[in-house]
């Protein structure tokens, strides 16, 4: 059967469409204006949002939650380098994304047209891969490509460009067969292995993070560490990958770890890291294991082989994706006496007193302790957590139990401005999921246009916003290094509450502890998109430690 004649823009949809695309988050620019006319008569949802650094963290959030490729448009030049915060935190968080942007003609190109780029050269160090569409026969092949490369190995961004006349010439050409994502599985003798490492073990313990996880992967996870009783920590931004309930759960190796679980790790005979790469963050400025042999035995389990044996040497590498590896778990048997079963006890029990929000006092009249407390209580599990980066993401990190896969949105690349068009993407496709972002007044304001895109399509998000009228982590970093010479790090802050009524949200100031279990109730109640304007002590930098004892602290040290 001959193939239809159809534009660039037409084929390039249909494309989606057969690959199981069923939403796009967008700016619009008349540089594509073909593919936007062929997406109108598509069964594909598409988000509006408000600048293209949103738009492509929207489609990353999209890309955590399903495991499928978010997809972002973007028009060319500034559009596109507005998009490129998306494109790191995909590469870095591991997470699958495809970018299409507008182009110039082709026969303009080298000329410097309006608003020209090299594509390749611009996102290459960025992506997985970066390209250039020259003819619209073989938009098939390349986006085919492109959902392969993006999903596979360790998931990341693809950059696809879109010169303007490629998109408006025909072509006739049949469409791709939809996209596999290629598994790697453990072999039988690895497996074997596994069972003998642990039966030998005194002291092991297990470290999940990455990307290529499932709700079934958790489970099985779950059900191996209750029959070896084997203590669990998850890396960095990545604790929706083992319930904190759970009597395994040791606690997360993020930003103001737990001591006692550093000290586990570096105890431990056997480091079991499944899925994750151990980069600067959870590694701890790459000072937890040696390098590049580790003096416990590790067992390195990535989807991906490049990445097995690139920083440190595993005693056995399993290339494999953590959904084929745990199905594979449900045929290893532990062994007769488990000598490390107390010490699993212990580490929970640690782990329940350090995440403890009740035991934290701080100066001011708004306690974050008593905040995360009465959150605990009162949202339910399957809530999603989204923010970006700032110190006052260790409040949701320390304290919020996450005990459900998809639910937590945060970039381990540690990007500003996340949380806002996270937590709207995160809506858009899960509209039955409460959704909570965390920000900070400096992190909000990076993405904080994206609360429109809340309101232009009723999607009610809970914002609580920190406001202690600073780049607070930087100050802190400030006072440690040169304590006392504040440069560059106040800010005058806009009445964020009265922000978010001017967009068509639900705003309210929160001064005082006793005034937030209700203000939480009605920004609830109100059916809108909402802002908690939550006043914060600049004195409190983290749950432990005061600006000014952090600035004493230094200034002891120099004496």
């Amino acid at each position: 059967m001959t193939a239809p004649s159809r534009t660039g823009g037409q084929i390039l949809v249909d494309q989606l469409t057969l690959h199981g695309v069923d939403h796009i988050f967008c700016v619009p620019g008349e540089s594509y204006l073909a593919a936007l006319d062929a997406l109108h008569d598509a069964k594909i949802d598409v988000t509006v949002c408000r600048q293209e650094g949103g738009a492509a963290m929207m489609a990353e959030a999209y890309g955590k939650l399903t495991g499928r490729p978010g997809i972002c448009f973007v028009t060319r030049g500034p559009g596109a380098t507005n998009a490129s915060p998306g494109i790191h935190i995909a590469k870095q968080d591991s997470t699958p994304m495809i970018l299409f942007v507008g182009q110039i003609e082709r026969g303009m190109r080298e000329r410097e047209a309006f608003q020209e780029l090299d594509y390749r050269a611009a996102f290459g160090p960025l992506a997985k891969w970066a390209t250039e569409v020259d003819d619209p026969a073989r938009f098939p092949e390349i986006v085919s490509r492109a959902f392969h490369v993006a999903t596979s190995g360790r998931p990341g961004p693809v950059v696809i460009a879109l010169p303007e006349d490629v998109l408006t010439e025909m072509a006739q050409v049949a469409d791709a067969p939809r996209y596999q994502i290629v598994e790697t599985h453990p072999g039988l003798t690895q497996m074997a292995e596994l069972q003998k490492l642990l039966h030998g073990a005194k002291n092991p313990i297990a470290l999940l993070g990455g990307s290529r996880w499932s709700e079934v992967a958790v489970q099985r996870f779950v059900r191996f560490a209750e029959r070896f009783e084997l203590p669990v920590a998850c890396t960095f931004r990545r604790q929706m990958l083992f319930p904190a309930d759970h009597a395994s759960y040791i606690g997360d190796l993020g930003l103001g770890v737990n001591p006692k679980l550093l000290a586990r790790i570096k105890e431990a005979d056997l480091v079991l890291l499944v899925g994750g790469r151990l980069s600067e963050i959870p590694s701890q400025a790459y000072t937890l294991l040696d390098i590049p042999a580790p003096q416990q035995k590790l067992v390195h389990v990535h989807p991906d082989p490049s990445e097995i044996g690139r920083v440190y040497s595993p005693h056995l590498a399993i290339n494999a994706s953590p959904v084929a590896f745990t199905a594979a778990l449900e045929g290893v048997h532990p062994p007769a006496s488990l000598p490390w079963s107390e010490g699993t006890k212990t580490a929970h029990a640690d782990y329940l007193a350090w995440s403890d929000p009740s035991a934290v006092r701080t100066a001011g009249g708004l306690q974050m302790g008593e905040v995360m407390a009465h959150l605990r209580k009162v949202m339910p599990a399957d809530t999603i957590f989204c923010n970006g980066a700032g110190n006052f993401a260790t409040w949701v990190h320390r304290f919020w139990p996450f005990r459900e896969y998809g639910t937590q949105l945060a970039p381990t690349s540690g990007s500003m401005g996340y949380g806002v068009p996270a937590g709207v993407g995160a809506k858009r496709i899960r509209p039955d999921s409460p959704v909570v972002v965390f920000a900070g007044d400096g992190d909000f304001l990076m993405n904080g246009q994206e609360f429109a895109t809340a309101v232009q399509y009723d999607l009610p998000i809970l914002v609580i916003l920190l406001d202690n009228g600073m780049y607070g982590t930087i100050r802190m970093h400030q006072e440690r290094e040169y304590p006392g010479r504040v440069s560059a790090t106040m800010l005058k802050n806009p009445d964020f509450a009265a922000y978010a009524k001017a967009f068509g949200g639900y705003g309210e100031r929160v001064t005082m502890t006793e005034e937030f279990a209700p203000a939480l109730q009605r920004a609830l109640t109100s059916g809108k998109p909402a802002i908690l304007h939550c006043i914060i002590d600049p004195e409190v930098i983290t749950p432990t430690m005061s600006l000014t004892q952090i600035r004493d602290k230094a200034l002891a040290g120099k004496k």
